[in-house]
């Protein structure tokens, strides 16, 4: 996307990855950024060269968005009528991996508040202003992972279910508003991701993985466009429409069987 599009876009997640790949994107588009993340050094790094190579202005938000307390100033930021945001992208998140009844609860837990809670907080922030001024766009990032139930990555992909079906209603509520919202499914993509989620990817052939920038072109192209729905990748595209016409039950039983192969 070469035309600016959105004035000034939060970012969560913004410190690496899918989420680091939308503040690139964005910023190379003239988009001011408001970025969110963890990690307060590498976000400064990252806003002095946006900055530097795009003249943007980059405001860094350092905070768990699994805590309440860092992730109200993120909710008030979104709400805050005299510096309005025009685009939502809710990318962080983390995956767990392996027999629930071994995983650790807790952690669970923390995953349920980060990709559902947070998300679902962020998202009721932004809106009402993008609806009042007729000009908004929300992005949240889910994955193929929330077209079937998932052996082995259980919690995760009921949280990406969530986020899907969440924001799928949320694009008819706010139709005819000129506010859209689009979830992004992405299957494997190249990021530290994988490695935080425990998730074993040596099997994973080659033709599986998404490179970053893809993700988040299709990612943008989507929420331009107010489609309901991005997935990016011919195979995951196939794989979804296979999906859709194959019995359940046969659907859960490959996914048990490819996810305990993988590991």
């Amino acid at each position: 996307m070469t035309a600016t599009h959105w004035r000034t876009a939060l970012v969560t997640g913004a410190s690496s990855g899918i989420g680091e790949g939308f503040a690139r994107r964005l910023a190379a588009g003239g988009t001011d950024l408001v970025v969110v993340a963890r990690r307060t050094d590498r976000l400064e790094a990252l806003a002095t060269e946006l900055h530097e190579a795009h003249g943007v202005d980059v405001e860094v938000l350092t905070a768990d968005l699994a805590d309440p307390w860092p992730r109200a100033a993120v909710e008030a930021r979104l709400a805050d009528a005299g510096r309005p945001i025009d685009l939502l992208v809710n990318n962080a998140g983390f995956g767990t991996s392996g027999p629930f009844v071994e995983l650790d609860v807790d952690r669970e837990d923390e995953e349920i508040r980060l990709n559902v809670i947070a998300l679902v907080r962020l998202t009721h922030a932004a809106l009402p202003g993008m609806i009042e001024r007729g000009r908004g766009a929300v992005c949240n990032v889910s994955s193929v992972a929330s077209f079937q139930p998932l052996p082995q990555n259980a919690t995760y992909a009921a949280t990406k279910a969530f986020v899907t079906s969440f924001s799928q209603a949320l694009h008819e509520e706010t139709r005819g508003t000129g506010v859209t919202v689009t979830a992004l499914c992405p299957g494997f993509v190249q990021t530290e991701f994988q490695q935080h989620s425990d998730t074993a990817t040596s099997r994973v052939p080659s033709f599986a993985w998404l490179d970053v920038d893809h993700v988040v072109d299709a990612g943008l192209a989507a929420t331009a466009r107010g489609r309901a729905v991005a997935v990016p990748g011919a195979t995951y595209k196939a794989l979804d429409a296979l999906a859709q016409v194959t019995p359940r039950g046969l659907v859960r039983r490959i996914a048990g069987a490819v996810t305990d192969r993988a590991r």
